[in-house]
């Protein structure tokens, strides 16, 4: 996580690099500083974005040691207090908007609205610690449980929330030595049937998120 928080405030240089859609620009401008080695990644030149905010705020709830309903209360609770401190970070609208929507500790308060247009990486970006919460193979289910929820918690829609998955699953490979060429063929074959099952049996935005499921698992295939 810590590594995590480092590339993050690398890759975010201030709000300098995050919108940059030039490589080679970026590229140029690290040499410019003299290059990875003579960065020195610390306040005030380099915060964390609202990605690392959030990721801890996912991981101090995982933390509690919570389980179900009362772990996504939690989750929500504190996406509520991270999203405090956004001054100087660029949150995405869908993370914005998910947030502003959540009303933790409330019955369902951890549920926002289907959004069809909440497909981008937010979610992705702090979920990978919940699969150094639940790293062992036989921890799927619950793995997969808690990237969706906690991830449709801003990003209701599939390419959005399984981007969550991703990221959840792809830690607990790392951790277990698995070897890489096999990720996508099990996020695939065992994590996302397992997440389509999740949302029916949740009873939630099912129709919606059924409608718009084969737009990620298809560019997967491809």
């Amino acid at each position: 996580m810590l590594l995590s928080g480092v590339g993050d405030a690398l890759g975010y240089r201030n709000q300098l690099w995050e919108y940059n859609q030039s490589g080679p620009a970026i590229h140029q401008e690290l040499q410019e500083l003299g290059g990875l080695k003579n960065i020195s990644v610390e306040l005030p030149d380099w915060p964390v974005s609202d990605d690392t905010v959030l990721h801890l705020a996912t991981a101090e709830a995982l933390a509690t040691g919570k389980a179900g309903e009362e772990l996504l209360h939690e989750v929500a609770f504190r996406y509520v207090e991270g999203m405090k401190d956004m001054e100087g970070r660029k949150p995405g609208p869908s993370s914005i908007l998910g947030i502003a929507q959540l009303h933790p500790r409330t019955e369902g308060g951890y549920r926002v609205p289907y959004n069809p247009e909440a497909t981008g990486c937010g979610a992705a970006m702090r979920s990978m610690c919940i699969g150094l919460r639940y790293p062992r193979p036989d921890q799927l289910s619950l793995l997969v449980e808690v990237a969706v929820e906690t991830g449709r918690m801003t990003h209701p829609h599939p390419t959005g929330f399984l981007g969550a998955v991703s990221s959840a699953l792809f830690t607990t490979y790392a951790v277990q030595r698995r070897p890489i060429t096999t990720w996508g063929a099990g996020l695939l074959e065992e994590a996302c049937p397992v997440a389509k099952t999740l949302v029916k049996s949740a009873g939630y935005a099912v129709t919606e998120t059924e409608r718009d499921w084969d737009y990620f698992t298809g560019k997967w295939k491809w």
